[in-house]
């Protein structure tokens, strides 16, 4: 499952990391460069450029709309 999302500030950021650490599942994030990050990592988001909109990413779609509902 995928959710293309815009980040406009780095408390999205910080709100993608909290959701995030309560999924059991991986959660990935892509930026428009190819780069991924561990959705629970904040250096991981960190490195990525939100330029562009980034893609939420994740097998289990209840988690990834429970992050993506909450960072929104």
């Amino acid at each position: 499952m995928v959710k293309e999302i815009k980040i406009n500030n780095f408390q999205q950021v910080k709100c993608i990391v909290n959701a995030a650490t309560y999924c059991f599942d991986e959660i990935d994030v892509h930026d428009s460069q190819g780069r991924i990050a561990d959705a629970k990592s904040i250096l991981g988001l960190m490195s990525l450029d939100y330029a562009q909109p980034v893609l939420i990413v994740s097998e289990n779609e209840e988690e990834l709309a429970r992050v993506c509902k909450l960072c929104n």
